[in-house]
């Protein structure tokens, strides 16, 4: 047998498709529900910060728009960095603060989590940015 012709079974287009669905669903689900829960999320941001309810419809559809390019493998490349742009900010301004500030265990055990939830998430968008997505056959 050819070994330039072995198909890896592990290596179907079909995974890539499945993992873009997979990590694309949050933000699809958190882009849409930025415009009908405009004040559940402003009131999820520190009062300090100027201008909370433009944040949140910019972070809306920056959430949006970077899922539906990596999704789609339209500018895939593009659309991570939309979610770098968006993961950064929230994984600290909110995640971090709400971590290092809350008093009660449980709480700060939860955003502890979502915290590195969000670090995760950078991380996976930052190798989309750098490699993209695989082309489909």
């Amino acid at each position: 047998m050819n070994k330039n012709r072995f198909v890896d079974p592990l290596q179907h287009p079909a995974f890539g498709v499945v993992g873009r669905l997979c990590f694309t669903a949050i933000f699809f689900l958190s882009g849409i529900t930025h415009f009908t829960d405009i004040d559940g999320y402003v009131s999820l941001m520190h009062e300090a910060i100027p201008g909370r309810t433009f944040w949140v419809l910019i972070s809306g559809l920056v959430e949006l728009l970077g899922a539906a390019m990596i999704l789609f493998n339209r500018y895939a490349k593009f659309g991570g960095w939309l979610l770098v742009l968006f993961l950064v900010p929230v994984t600290v301004v909110v995640h971090g603060y709400e971590m290092v500030t809350t008093e009660d265990a449980t709480m700060q055990a939860i955003q502890t989590s979502f915290f590195l939830k969000g670090v995760a998430m950078t991380g996976a968008a930052l190798l989309i940015s750098q490699f993209g997505v695989r082309k489909t056959r």
